[in-house]
């Protein structure tokens, strides 16, 4: 049976609150309007998503890797307060679906129109989440070349937490995953390449749920705006339960085809994982002499060969 007969779910066919962790089975694609779909889903369902929605750039940006933004049936162009308003909506749906302790990370951009300047946090502030971090996604190239502004080369990731009482910290990342930093770098996927206008590179969501869930706990992975699928491919490949959204029913049946042909991505994921390392533990370098992470005064009688910051550092052995 394929995927879209075994996962694909129509908005209109489900009940309020319907979607359940039990109910899952291996993940779901569901085709509708994501705040319509997220209130079909249980509370505390989701461990950690991740996603990157419409920005609302009035279908007339035009970039290197795209002519200009335009979705398959959604028109990605509304009055910005009324645009702002819906993504507080979405996130605090997805608050409400995400269980305590668990995380978000939300791709979106700093915007201009007409010399105003739109930030993500002007409505991130006003949701829900604890804003837990800001993360850099130096894209490496600019999405325009004109000479208003230096070219905007980055976009960025913010990590959203959902906490456990009023433990508003959080778990500690391990090392392996925290040595990654707070600017990630890679390009972008061709727009050429993919019938979607703004799809994810593999790594990017595969690094998220390295870092929040691993691979030796199943959890859930959510993605509301899915797209073409790739944070779904990630958490299969991880060996994680997905729940995507859409209302684009060839976006979904993309994802479909993605799913069935997810091994084919796995070299992707294994680049992935071979980041999430350390050479050797911070045992290991404590008991050769070398730098623990942290700041030392020189001493002429010891071997002043130091490796990098983080080469010996392992799991939640550097403190804040």
């Amino acid at each position: 049976m394929t995927t879209v007969n075994k996962h694909l779910l129509k908005d209109l066919s489900l009940k309020t609150k319907q979607i359940t962790k039990e109910a899952l089975e291996e993940g779901k694609l569901i085709e509708g309007d994501t705040l319509n779909v997220l209130k079909k889903i249980d509370d505390d369902v989701v461990n950690v998503g991740v996603t990157s929605p419409p920005y609302n750039k009035q279908e007339k940006q035009k970039g290197w890797l795209v002519k200009n933004v335009v979705y398959d049936i959604y028109k990605d162009a509304v009055p910005e307060p009324e645009y702002q308003q819906h993504q507080v909506d979405v996130l605090n749906e997805i608050y409400r679906v995400t269980a305590p302790g668990g995380s978000f990370f939300y791709n979106h951009k700093i915007r201009w129109d007409r010399g105003n300047m739109y930030h993500p946090m002007d409505w991130l502030r006003k949701t829900e989440w604890t804003v837990k971090q800001e993360i850099i996604w130096d894209r490496v190239i600019a999405a325009n070349i004109r000479g208003w502004r230096f070219w905007q080369v980055e976009e960025r990731i913010y990590w959203l937490y959902k906490p456990i009482g009023n433990y508003l910290i959080g778990k500690e990342l391990k090392s392996s995953d925290a040595k990654l930093t707070s600017i990630w770098r890679g390009v972008p996927e061709d727009g050429r390449k993919n019938p979607h206008p703004a799809p994810f590179p593999l790594w990017l969501p595969a690094r998220v749920i390295i870092s929040i869930l691993g691979t030796e706990t199943q959890g859930v992975v959510l993605d509301p705006y899915i797209g073409s699928g790739t944070t779904a491919v990630a958490a299969k490949l991880l060996g994680h339960k997905h729940i995507g959204i859409d209302r684009s029913e060839t976006y979904l049946e993309m994802t479909c085809d993605r799913l069935d042909n997810a091994p084919s991505e796995m070299s992707k994921i294994q680049e992935e994982l071979a980041l999430h390392n350390v050479e050797t533990t911070a045992q290991e370098r404590r008991i050769q002499g070398k730098n623990m992470g942290k700041y030392r005064p020189t001493d002429d009688k010891k071997d002043d060969r130091q490796g990098t910051l983080f080469e010996g550092a392992n799991d939640n052995e550097l403190s804040e």
